[in-house]
């Protein structure tokens, strides 16, 4: 598994993402430096972030699904810390 995190936010993110889907791979982006001085960004470095995951929980899940899997991973994250997150959900054996 390819994991990419560095801050507590991000951290977070794999830690529970790890969790419940138990992911083949997974890579956690932090993009807030792109997002310098828009709306959402709170001066933490630790807004705005981008899931790549494959996980066999995914098999048979339209894309919708799999992001409410995701979304239901991170809830108090996305409520409270997380300002943006995209998603590239994919089952084993799926393009990435």
């Amino acid at each position: 598994m390819n994991q990419i995190a560095t801050g507590s936010v991000e951290r977070e993110i794999t830690t529970r993402l790890t969790e419940t889907l138990s992911p083949t791979r997974l890579e956690v982006i932090n993009e807030s430096a792109q997002h310098r001085g828009h709306l959402g960004d709170d001066g933490s470095g630790e807004s705005h972030f981008r899931v790549v995951v494959e996980s066999a929980a995914f098999a048979g899940k339209s894309r919708v699904e799999r992001q409410r899997l995701v979304n239901r991973a991170l809830d108090e994250l996305l409520r409270e810390k997380i300002h943006a997150l995209a998603i590239r959900a994919t089952a084993p054996g799926e393009p990435a």
